[in-house]
């Protein structure tokens, strides 16, 4: 057996992987008809795999007599790394198998953090009265980082606002229904001038300094066409990444917000009813479009999710 010349651009996992099964059944039994029997090959066949694996590496793996076999030194230390590869794949294999369990899979889902308060518990709750087995992996993020990562294949189905038009959506795989809107409300300091108002005109508060959440935010988006269509630009005095973070600065006096109610009651600020322009986010949910098959966990809690349109947020 010659040694090849070394080719730093052979993809040897390519190459190798097929053969690796056959590999450690051998090294296994010690015995090539045992292997071939196991493995459901014709004992030619095998033959044929070992010889060729063994050329390919350019080490001898087995010393041979006749149909039985032992592993050389180089054997030795290539069945170690194959058995593990092997166990890798066999535990990846079971995890999807487990993950695509219509009682016991699991469903990556991701929200807006301002959703993940009491909104997704609830829901979470809700469906696993009825699958109490299905597990979640959950990932909190704004809208445009998730249905990049929903895009990738990172998640199963997610949470997003503003709803992106349909070319946005096809152009990355993707389509996304309506569930429900929010109403949004102006956040004011508990001695602002508007905080003994009930309602307000978003124009009412164009000289003010806006408390936000940063570019890239759906609430950002909102935030800035609302104001569009109000007459004015927002003049940003603090920006955020967090809409709690953001009620923390309104209450320490350091501007006004537009923000979703809170899910408790938060001192220090007054939240004001916006009368004009309709100061609503839409909540929609969005998924791969034409995934086929889709794993049952997940089709079922998007089944879930769609048949409670209109009725999301209470």
């Amino acid at each position: 057996m010659t040694s090849p010349t070394p080719d730093t651009g052979h993809d040897w996992g390519l190459e190798l992987t097929p053969r690796l099964a056959h590999f450690a059944a051998v090294a296994r039994h010690e015995h090539v008809t045992r292997a071939a029997q196991q493995l459901g090959v014709p004992q030619s066949t095998l033959s044929r795999a070992l010889a060729r694996l063994e050329d390919d590496l350019g080490v001898a793996l087995f010393a041979r007599r006749g149909r039985t076999v032992s592993l050389t030194p180089a054997g030795h230390t290539f069945r170690v790394a194959a058995e593990r590869a092997l166990a890798a794949v066999e535990q990846a294999a079971e995890s999807v198998r487990s993950d695509a369990d219509p009682a016991t899979g699991k469903v990556a889902f991701g929200f807006l953090h301002t959703l993940g308060w009491e909104t997704v518990p609830g829901l979470i709750r809700a469906f696993r009265a009825e699958h109490p087995g299905v597990r979640f992996a959950l990932v909190q993020n704004y809208g445009e980082a998730m249905l990049e990562r929903l895009a990738a294949g990172g998640l199963d189905l997610c949470l997003t606002s503003p709803i992106p038009d349909t070319a946005e959506l096809a152009a990355r795989g993707l389509v996304a229904r309506r569930l429900d809107e929010q109403r949004l409300r102006l956040v004011v300091p508990d001695d602002h001038r508007l905080a003994a108002r009930k309602r307000v005109r978003l124009a009412e508060a164009a000289e003010e300094p806006f408390v936000t959440l940063e570019p890239g935010y759906g609430m950002r988006r909102i935030l800035e066409a609302l104001c569009a269509q109000a007459g004015f630009q927002p003049r940003i005095a603090f920006e955020g990444e967090e809409a709690e973070t953001i009620r923390g600065l309104v209450a320490a006096g350091l501007g006004v917000a537009l923000l979703p109610p809170p899910a408790v009651p938060r001192p220090g600020v007054r939240e004001l009813t916006v009368t004009a322009p309709r100061a609503v986010r839409e909540i929609g949910l969005a998924w791969i479009d034409g995934r086929d098959p889709e794993p049952p966990p997940v089709a079922a809690f998007r089944r879930f999710l769609l048949a409670r349109r209109g009725t999301l947020l209470g």
